[in-house]
């Protein structure tokens, strides 16, 4: 039997490898020297790179994802979900601030495996078109409001080093803060464009 405490330590070994050298770089040995096993034992739990890529990026997602179809499924205002989603997804990059350039690869690369893992969660994302193109009062193209809002969301923290840099002097304090405020500065944003 596989054992749980191995496939942890594999998985935040991999996560490790794959945000300093990407899915293309990474190599299995760096990533069993990461987790402090054998090379062999890797392989008996994720026979290729691929499918403990995979693996990682189902771990991140998979949470956040039921998160966001559990509010999606409500029957609640759009206000309410709207503001679910801006924290579930704030949230989940603050607490894994690889994920944007982990995302930018991944769907350059192969942008199957994201559908793949929303799939995997019964996450439909066209559902996002029917809440804001049937309460959108403004007639914006829901595309390009869903669009709109996940590079609203997604930008802050992809370009963290430049714009932390440029607009605060690189203190990590303060741009910390500034994404705190962020939070609300969207859902407010968000609020207008649909009105």
């Amino acid at each position: 039997m596989k054992d749980i405490n191995t496939e942890t330590k594999i998985l935040e070994a991999a996560r490790t490898v794959f945000i300093s050298k990407g899915m293309d770089g990474a190599r299995m040995q760096e990533i069993a020297d990461e987790a402090g096993i054998n090379k062999a034992l890797l392989h008996y739990y994720y026979r290729s790179k691929d499918q403990l890529f995979r693996a990682v990026f189902q771990s991140v997602f998979a949470g956040f994802f039921q998160a966001i179809k559990g509010e999606l499924d409500k029957e609640t205002p759009i206000e309410q979900k709207a503001e679910t989603i801006v924290m579930q997804y704030t949230n989940m990059l603050d607490a894994n601030p690889f994920v944007p350039q982990f995302l930018i690869n991944e769907i350059n690369r192969n942008p199957q495996t994201l559908r793949d893992v929303m799939d995997s969660q019964q996450f439909n994302p066209s559902v996002f078109l029917e809440i804001f193109g049937n309460n959108n009062k403004s007639g914006i193209d829901p595309r390009q409001f869903i669009v709109s809002i996940i590079g609203m969301m997604v930008f802050p923290y992809a370009a963290r080093n430049l714009v932390q840099l440029i607009y605060f002097n690189d203190n990590i304090e303060a741009y910390t803060q500034f994404l705190q405020e962020r939070k609300e500065f969207l859902k407010q944003t968000i609020l207008k464009m649909i009105q």
